[in-house]
């Protein structure tokens, strides 16, 4: 489309410039062979009749022979130019008119191709852009594809369980392919593309964890089990959030504060960057990191944009939180009691989690199954009463309707102000509002997914999820003394970021890139899993 309207700009700049010219040479022609002071506007009008040999008006006939071989000209020309244009612009744009209809072809390479369309693949598109690698949506919807072209976004029309619609989607030169259309058809799409391409990275979404064993078997590389993910994702963080496992790891008498701040949804904040908002009010604070939106950013950059619901982690002096104007979100470290509301997989998975670890569940749920403690409706009061409200530290909103759950958090709030309410959105949209309605702590399941795709298939980041191993550890790096933060390097090298050094009595926060590792000195650092290994092997070289 950009082309067409690039070719019929040109196309009316070239018929502009020669009625211009043509009506300026049949000025002076006028006044210089048949003696009449003819206006622009009378030169414009007869051009136009030459050209569209429509007649000739009230000049006609002329007495000069140069007159009248210029408007033999002008007809000639205007024949010449219905010749050219009918074939150029005119019939390919009729065409285009009578096939109207979305893109079925790519020529793109090196490239992301998406099988289907939702909000986490929209989530998984941003992470995407952000590092400069192309993306293509495959959609059977040809209205949604013309949606989406429409506002810039690559995408075909076609089934992506057909080998040609693959071919057509340059599936040969791509890097990887996320299949997310449905259970039954990811692993027919998964097999057409390998058909293709053997050697291209598969993810598979999928929405039943019965039927994973399928989509691996079909050839999946990676299989992302969204809910039970998530229920995974709810239960750690139920067990123990990431202020507390920092603060366990700090064993220098301090008075630091370590906690968790939000910046709900209509914040001044929300737009502006880290280096911006004046979130601590003068504090002088240590930003460990920030959640955004399903992501956790260590040591994030002092340009990283504010969104909705973003969750910092700092480390500052007491006096320093009186200053704060976000919201301080609860934090708690294995709890004894857990409730958790709605027995679906994300239930399933948060109770699993839970009682692996030794911690007491009392599942709720409106239909009486197996694993069920107690049957009733979430956003009935009475219906807590049974299942000692009083005794938990923690319940979690699992159900599968954001309304319900939203009205859940409402009347657990009114029963019970201080207990942390863990509540699971499935409409991003709907964040905020369980925020609002007294939630401490939310996932939306569409943004989860979206960024465990992105961490299988981006490898120039590391995209950490709530549902990856991230820990918080105290190290000495004897190796390391000497060398200064900068010459160290230990992000690049191992993944991990230093967030303190204990110096004796003394916790250093804020560390300058400059600061010097000296003799004796506990590195507090925190890394996933994988990185906290690559960390105990770099400093014991």
């Amino acid at each position: 489309m950009e082309g067409w309207r690039r070719r019929s700009a040109v196309a009316l700049f070239v018929i502009s410039a020669i009625v211009v010219t043509y009506s300026t040479l049949y000025q002076w022609a006028m006044a210089t062979f048949e003696g009449q002071e003819v206006p622009f506007y009378e030169a414009i009008q007869v051009v136009i009749e030459s050209l569209t040999t429509a007649g000739f008006g009230g000049h006609a006939p002329w007495e000069s022979a140069v007159l009248n071989l210029m408007v033999i000209g002008m007809n000639i020309s205007g024949v010449l130019l219905v010749f050219l244009g009918l074939p150029l612009f005119a019939l390919p744009l009729i065409r285009q008119a009578l096939e109207s209809g979305p893109p079925t072809t790519s020529d793109l390479t090196d490239h992301v191709i998406i099988c289907g369309h939702s909000a986490r693949d929209d989530v998984l598109r941003k992470e995407l852009g952000e590092v400069g690698i192309p993306y293509l949506f495959v959609e059977q919807d040809p209205d949604l594809v013309t949606e989406l072209t429409n506002d810039g976004i690559n995408a075909i029309y076609g089934d992506p369980e057909e080998i040609e619609t693959l071919r057509a989607a340059n599936v040969s030169a791509a890097r990887s392919l996320v299949a997310d259309v449905s259970d039954e058809a990811n692993p027919t799409v998964i097999l057409s593309a390998l058909r293709v391409n053997s050697s291209l990275k598969i993810v598979s979404v999928v929405r039943d964890y019965n039927n994973a064993s399928y989509h691996r078997y079909s050839g999946a590389d990676e299989v992302v089990l969204a809910r039970q993910q998530l229920g995974e994702a709810f239960g750690m963080r139920a067990m123990t959030s990431f202020a507390e496992q920092l603060r366990s790891v700090i064993h220098v008498e301090n008075s630091h504060e370590i906690t968790e701040l939000l910046i709900e949804e209509e914040s001044d904040f929300i737009g502006q960057t880290i280096r911006e908002a004046n979130i601590f009010g003068g504090g002088d604070m240590t930003i460990v990191g920030v959640w955004l939106g399903g992501k956790f950013v260590v040591s994030p950059d002092p340009d990283t944009v504010l969104e909705e619901n973003t969750i910092f982690l700092v480390l500052g002096e007491h006096e320093d939180f009186e200053q704060v104007t976000a919201r301080s979100i609860p934090t708690h470290h294995h709890p004894s009691h857990v409730i958790v509301c709605g027995y679906g997989t994300v239930g399933w998975s948060v109770t699993e989690t839970l009682r692996e670890e030794g911690i007491t569940v009392s599942v709720m749920d409106y239909n009486d199954r197996d694993g069920v403690d107690v049957v009733g409706d979430a956003t009935n009061p009475q219906t807590y009463s049974a299942v000692d409200l009083d005794t938990a530290e923690t319940i979690v909103l699992s159900l599968d309707d954001d309304t319900t759950t939203i009205f859940a958090a409402l009347v657990i709030k009114q029963l019970d102000p201080d207990i942390e309410i863990i509540a699971r959105a499935d409409d991003p949209g709907t964040v905020w509002k369980l925020y609002n309605a007294g939630a401490d702590y939310v996932l939306s399941l569409p943004t989860i997914t979206g960024e465990i795709l992105a961490s299988y298939l981006i490898d120039e980041i590391e995209i950490i999820t709530p549902q990856d191993e991230f820990d918080f550890v105290r190290t000495e790096a004897p190796p390391l003394t000497g060398k200064s933060l900068s010459d160290i390097d230990l992000r690049a090298k191992t993944g991990c970021t230093v967030i303190a050094i204990e110096r004796g009595e003394e916790l250093l926060t804020n560390l300058d890139s400059d600061v010097v590792v000296q003799q004796g000195d506990i590195l507090i650092v925190g890394g996933s899993e994988e990185a906290i290994e690559r960390l105990a092997a770099f400093i014991s070289v």
